[in-house]
């Protein structure tokens, strides 16, 4: 067996985090004339570098594997879009961009941010490495390259493309080559340019148990301690930072180049330091101790499931998320549990959950079927899916998502 290094800073990683047993690629959803046949499975196990506290996954499969035709477009969720909406009014009042200025962003996905920039004639250009997905933006006029990005990309761009805003969202950790990403941040960065990254705050998903963010598109976790460490090797200061509630609790932070004197850190920025200090996310005995809880949460999932079955009640799914695959192969749950689910994006209907082998279907299926449980397995969109589907309240349905523990809800 070889020996795992930290992506980070190459020291030698043994500490198990967390250990989710054997699972297909959480976004490798099975056409129907391919569901018979097999799947790859890999490890799903969570290390933790005892020098600079990355959690981190092993690297069995490539970017281009993972990444290259994608099925995940930002723009099938509501909120997510009112998110960026406000994101993209909040950086123009307070970088005062406009029509002089450019804003890049990576893993820019279906132009769902970046078209509110475009809106303003603030000249944008994205990067997303999923042709499939790009095609989606480029038919809004959004221009976008398609590519991984990393050094030699921001090279490239770096002359007449230099960002004032450079931006990712849900990018950073899936990047297997961390070093040459941040790196690339730091030569496309323009002279006084602010980054800002948002990805889920590893302090959420420890105190709130949200183990089935855990899969193989998911390279790295990230405290903010870490990620700081990480800009700074590469030249890059993290200066402020915003506690989000999207994806069940996620940090945006803000870097500047190292050298930039104008951007002081803010109080946001000391006191989160400060509290993950306090909370032993520099202490390798923080993290020894969490596989147990995972252990104890799939126990509880399947009496949860056991007992509606055994109630004589369906349960359908909804949603066809990362999470929830690995939540259904690590809890060993299929179509003798969940009859089907259901996704409002057309390009996963029709298709099979990996693993599972779960159906996808429309979301008219569930007012055709009247299930007596609809599972939420995207728990981070709850309240907007409840919102959605409440007429199956009129047979008598009710909803189920973990909160964190799996449980109906009113």
């Amino acid at each position: 067996m070889t020996q795992t290094t930290c992506r980070f800073c190459g020291a030698p990683v043994e500490a198990v985090f967390a250990d989710l047993g054997m699972s297909p690629l959480a976004n490798s959803y099975l056409p129907p004339e391919a569901a018979n046949s097999m799947e790859p499975f890999f490890p799903l196990r969570a290390l933790v570098c005892g020098e600079c506290f990355l959690v981190q996954l092993e690297e069995f499969e490539t970017p281009e594997a993972i990444f290259s035709d994608y099925a995940y477009f930002s723009s099938y969720s509501s909120s997510w879009i009112e998110h960026s909406r406000r994101y993209s009014e909040q950086m123009v009042e307070r970088l005062a961009l406009d029509e002089s200025s450019h804003v890049v962003e990576i893993a820019s996905n279906d132009g769902y941010l970046l078209q509110f920039f475009h809106e303003r004639q603030i000249p944008v250009l994205g990067i997303e490495p999923a042709a499939n997905v790009a095609k989606v933006a480029l038919q809004k006029g959004i221009p976008t390259l398609v590519e991984f990005f990393g050094q030699e990309t921001a090279r490239s761009l770096a002359g007449e493309s230099a960002a004032d805003l450079l931006l990712g969202n849900n990018v950073l950790a899936h990047v297997p080559d961390l070093n040459d990403f941040v790196a690339g941040m730091k030569i496309l960065l323009a002279p006084g340019g602010v980054i800002t990254m948002e990805f889920p705050h590893l302090m959420r998903l420890i105190e709130e148990n949200q183990w089935d963010t855990i899969y193989h598109e998911h390279f790295s976790y990230f405290s903010f301690l870490t990620v700081s460490r990480v800009f700074e090797a590469h030249g890059l200061r993290l200066f402020d930072v915003e506690e989000l509630p999207t994806h069940g609790g996620s940090l945006r932070i803000y870097g500047a180049h190292a050298e930039d004197p104008e951007k002081p850190e803010t109080g946001a920025a000391r006191e989160l330091r400060e509290r993950e200090r306090a909370a032993g996310y520099e202490r390798l005995d923080t993290y020894l101790g969490y596989g147990r809880r995972v252990e104890r949460d799939k126990r509880q999932i399947l009496g949860f499931l056991i007992d509606l079955k055994e109630q004589g009640l369906s349960v359908a799914g909804y949603g066809a998320p990362a999470k929830g695959n690995t939540l259904l192969n690590y809890c060993g749950v299929g179509r003798d549990f969940i009859d089907y689910t259901c996704d409002l994006n057309p390009h996963k209907q029709g298709h099979f959950l990996p693993g599972s082998h779960i159906p996808i279907r429309s979301p008219d299926a569930i007012r055709e079927e009247r299930p007596d449980v609809v599972l939420i397995l995207p728990w981070n969109l709850k309240d907007e899916i409840v919102q959605q589907l409440g007429f199956i309240r009129e047979w008598g349905g009710r909803f189920a998502a973990r909160t964190p523990e799996l449980t109906l809800i009113s």
